[in-house]
């Protein structure tokens, strides 16, 4: 087996990868780490380089043959140098450098969306980067993070979105007042999802309120949604809790939320079939 090629926790690769730890030097090089080997499978279309230990290039060489086919530099590591560019306990032997990907929100705007998910004032990475995974299953077509949520190239988020991220549009640094303004001027219904909301999520599926293109807002982990953004939506909308659970967390709230609308827009006569104009 060939030697590593990279072997100081000093060489400039290895120092510029760690400072993405960093927000300001993600936001200032516009590049992140995907760490592990889904993310980086996911993410060949956005690669700028792979660094991998010998025996985990061995275990996947999948992903290290896409990558070189994709014209991306795969460069062997020591088992140290990747735990110095990895923000994980036990790291998985690989990491990706990647680019920037994020959507104008203009652009998700033309494209007419029908399932949006909006982050409004998610702070918690790991979170964030769920309910992306969440909206991705549920086959939204785009997610906003708005200028008050957590940076979408958090390391935390990468990892919990587990390739997500690298599947559908993202917009992020958006105001609040102007996604909600765009969206309901593309025809999307404005619902918000709050424990305290004046709306039953069952009661809005009997009534077959769901079925056309919605975007759904969610908020701050432990304090939910302000005032001024649940003022904002054409409905607060709570998912009901029929045990005695005290609520529900917001990875959890989202997936039941989102998955609502998605079943709703695929029954018949649901927006799946409407042609825009």
């Amino acid at each position: 087996m060939a030697a590593p090629e990279l072997t100081s926790l000093r060489s400039p690769r290895v120092i510029a990868a760690r400072r993405l730890a960093k927000r300001s030097f993600r936001a200032k090089e516009r590049r992140f780490i995907a760490e592990g080997p889904q993310s980086v499978r996911e993410a060949i279309g956005h690669l700028v380089e792979v660094y991998v230990t010998p025996d985990a290039a061995g275990r996947h060489a999948d992903i290290v043959d896409a990558a070189r086919a994709a014209g991306v530099p795969v460069l062997t590591a020591t088992d140290e140098v990747i735990a110095e560019m990895s923000d994980t306990v036990t790291p998985q032997g690989i990491v990706g450098l990647c680019r920037f990907l994020d959507t104008p929100f203009e652009e998700i705007l033309a494209g007419r969306p029908r399932l949006v998910a909006v982050l409004a004032h998610v702070r918690d990475p790991g979170n964030a980067g769920t309910v992306l995974r969440c909206a991705d299953a549920a086959g939204a077509d785009a997610v906003v993070l708005t200028d008050a949520s957590v940076d979408l190239y958090n390391p935390k988020a990468v990892r919990a979105s587990v390739g997500s991220l690298f599947h559908l549009p993202v917009a992020v640094g958006v105001p609040v007042e102007q996604v909600v303004s765009g969206l309901q001027g593309v025809g999307a219904r404005i619902l918000a999802a709050d424990g305290a909301g004046d709306r039953d999520l069952d009661a809005e599926l009997d009534r077959g309120t769901m079925g056309g293109p919605t975007a759904w807002v969610f908020g701050n982990e432990a304090w939910g949604l302000p005032e001024e953004t649940r003022a904002l939506a054409d409905a607060v909308v709570r998912v009901p809790i029929h045990g005695k659970a005290e609520s529900l967390n917001l990875a959890t709230a989202a997936a039941v939320c989102l998955y609502a609308s998605a079943r709703a827009q695929r029954a018949p006569g649901g927006c799946r079939s409407v042609t825009f104009s």
